[in-house]
């Protein structure tokens, strides 16, 4: 088993995973009768691309000797009606670790995060955009 989930109530979940105890709340959106003070499910799925996305870049890194420390990612979550879901992920990964990087590493540090295992599970139909600042 990967995590448990109980629901507090008031649209809130306190899921905990099960190897570390790693504790993670969730709250409904205000878009959706929440009061929007924590990550919503579909905040986590969203961040879950970034998260990924950045970590197999880091296991590329250490592959090809090509520094990605602090390297940075951020995520806007777009929803969609009928029926209500994630339309699309904007994602921005802001490159750092070193003053410049080659063609040849930026064309595997981006080889590296669109075939991650997130990207790879999102449905799709999820449009996905991705923009690398190097």
């Amino acid at each position: 088993m990967t995590s448990k989930i109980i629901y507090n109530g008031n649209l809130r979940t306190t899921a905990t995973h099960l190897q570390s105890g790693t504790v993670i709340e969730t709250d409904a959106p205000k878009d959706n009768h929440g009061l929007g003070e924590k990550f919503s499910p579909t905040d986590l799925v969203a961040t879950a691309l970034g998260s990924c996305m950045i970590s197999i870049m880091g296991i590329a890194g250490r592959t090809h000797n090509i520094n990605v420390d602090l390297t940075e990612c951020s995520i806007e979550k777009i929803m969609v009606a009928d029926p209500r879901r994630i339309g699309e992920i904007v994602v921005h990964i802001y490159m750092k670790g070193q003053d410049s990087f080659t063609d040849k590493q930026k064309s595997i540090m981006e080889h590296a995060a669109l075939t991650c295992p997130v990207y790879l599970s999102l449905h799709p139909d999820i449009k996905k955009t991705v923009t690398f600042h190097w």
